[in-house]
């Protein structure tokens, strides 16, 4: 895996995603946004310097997290699908729901209105909701509020000046997304032989062994009972969240999937 320098470096496109992604207008919007910080500073966690616009703190273990959805299913059968990125703070806690004055709703009109349309297409495609949890407006709002909003480097403050109200959440869904494309984990899987099944089983260790093998880090898994469902990607960065360089680790923690018998069921 290779650091990614903000929205300006979607450097994986893979499968179906890259057919779907409109790549030159999501970078087109994305160059119109610049935080000014660039991406020589400290990475998150390397200090316990206060957040500022610059220095993504506390909140600087930095996790893209993922769903695999099977009952029902979400999103193609041949992709994880999004769950957020989310500012732990270095020592594994967390905040949430940081600043209730900006629990934007109707993300998908404030996407549309900033020129994010292209980040708003493919989150239509793959950052869906379970059906029995609420619409995927209802996730977005959530994710957002609950997670986005605890960013220093996204504080409205931190914006260019003359930016409109929401440009700090328009950012950061299309960081997610841009992220969320260099992680394709259901292609990493396959590329090391392993594939959704209802019978085959696996050790932890072999699953997070071949997306080592790919990513070059390991990821944490999580599971329903012994079946796999989600995954942690975990990032430090250097800069914003804007345009910042999110620089890959391994998982501080091992995820709650048993050591054995783990099933990664396919979508029908």
């Amino acid at each position: 895996m290779v650091a990614l320098n903000g929205l300006l470096r979607p450097t994986v496109a893979f499968g179906s995603i890259a057919a779907s992604l409109n790549t030159s207008s999501l970078n087109k919007r994305a160059g119109s946004i610049s935080s000014g910080c660039g991406t020589t500073g400290a990475l998150s966690c390397s200090s316990n310097a206060k957040g500022t616009c610059c220095f993504e703190a506390p909140g600087g273990l930095i996790l893209q997290t993922q769903f695999w959805d099977t009952s029902p299913e979400t999103g193609p059968t041949d992709s994880w699908t999004i769950h957020g990125l989310w500012p732990d703070n270095c020592d594994g806690s967390f905040s949430e729901d940081c600043d209730p004055s900006r629990d934007y709703t109707d993300i998908s009109g404030l996407l549309t209105a900033q020129g994010a349309s292209s980040t708003l297409s493919f989150m239509e495609q793959f950052w869906l909701n379970d059906p029995d949890d609420g619409s995927n407006e209802e996730l977005w709002e959530h994710e957002w509020a609950t997670h986005g909003t605890c960013y220093s480097t996204l504080q409205p403050s931190c914006l260019p000046a003359g930016s409109p109200k929401g440009a700090e959440a328009v950012a950061f869904f299309e960081q997610v997304v841009t992220l969320f494309q260099t992680l394709p984990t259901y292609e990493w899987l396959t590329n090391q032989g392993i594939k959704p099944s209802t019978s085959t089983t696996h050790t932890y260790s072999a699953l997070t062994a071949a997306l080592e093998a790919e990513a070059g880090v390991i990821p944490a898994l999580n599971c329903d009972g012994s079946d796999l469902d989600e995954i942690y990607w975990y990032f430090h960065l250097r800069g914003s969240v804007i345009d910042g360089e999110f620089v890959p680790i391994s998982a501080p923690e091992k995820g709650d999937c048993p050591s054995s018998g783990i099933k990664w069921l396919p979508k029908n």
